[in-house]
């Protein structure tokens, strides 16, 4: 990839930029940094590998040359998007499933922004925002996509297994292609965030939905349930061993599935 080839690739989704690196610390630091100082509503930054890439919690994420599709991409929210911004992530996650559904794949979205295969993760994403005093300025949707087999780490950095596209489809998709269409996603989905609709989509894709989980939420401090959807905010919604409902919001989370 270089930035000709992704601005052509782009040429028709009415980008504000494009920024594209060969090599970048982490792609969200460039948006944040380019955010701050006043870049458009779907700015964009490409990289072709991250070496200080990260999810969740600062948790690294390997994103080795010509391997793996990661980038971010700039949104400067509307007032009707305001009251919304929880589902922000849910938005890009939906937008990257509908991508990978067209693949004929089955992905599911292992809350609050993982995407999986067969049950291991294919991709992440991570929400950041930039502020001016206590309101949301832009909010920053860092994707990173296993592509090819190398980006999978021989030893998983990221505490659960992990896959790749290759490993799924036998062939290594055009990254480009990939991009492309989760951005188009993105763009067509964005005006529906706010609809009970854009929720029911969410939930259907949910991983382990009606499955009895653990979510650790830091230290020793976790509760357990079955996963039965979501609230209206994003926050996961489950069910305790007596029926009674519980809500666990973003935040220092980890899902994991019961033995």
């Amino acid at each position: 990839m270089n930035q000709q080839e992704i601005e052509s690739t782009l040429s028709n989704l009415n980008l504000s930029a494009i920024r594209f690196f060969d090599s970048t610390g982490s792609t969200n630091d460039e948006a944040l940094a380019w955010a701050k100082k006043g870049a458009d509503d779907l700015s964009i930054i490409v990289a072709d590998e991250q070496t200080l890439g990260r999810g969740r919690l600062d948790r690294p994420w390997f994103t080795p040359p010509k391997t793996a599709l990661a980038f971010s991409l700039i949104l400067r929210p509307t007032y009707e998007e305001k009251p919304h911004l929880s589902r922000i992530v849910g938005l890009a996650a939906l937008a990257l499933a509908d991508v990978l559904q067209a693949l004929n794949l089955d992905p599911q979205i292992k809350w609050p922004n993982d995407i999986l295969l067969n049950g291991r993760k294919l991709a992440g994403v991570l929400i950041e925002a930039t502020w001016v005093e206590d309101e949301v300025d832009n909010l920053v949707i860092g994707i990173g996509i296993n592509v090819a087999k190398a980006a999978v780490p021989t030893t998983d950095i990221l505490g659960f297994p992990a896959t790749s596209l290759e490993n799924m489809l036998g062939y290594i998709p055009d990254r480009k292609v990939l991009l492309h269409a989760t951005l188009a996603n993105i763009i067509a989905i964005r005006p529906h965030i706010g609809t009970d609709s854009f929720m029911s989509s969410w939930e259907k894709k949910l991983a382990y939905y009606g499955r009895q989980v653990r979510v650790e939420m830091g230290g020793e401090k976790s509760v357990s349930g079955k996963v039965v959807g979501l609230e209206s905010d994003g926050s996961l919604r489950l069910n305790d061993d007596d029926g009674k409902s519980i809500s666990v919001r973003f935040g220092d989370v980890r899902l994991r599935l019961f033995a």
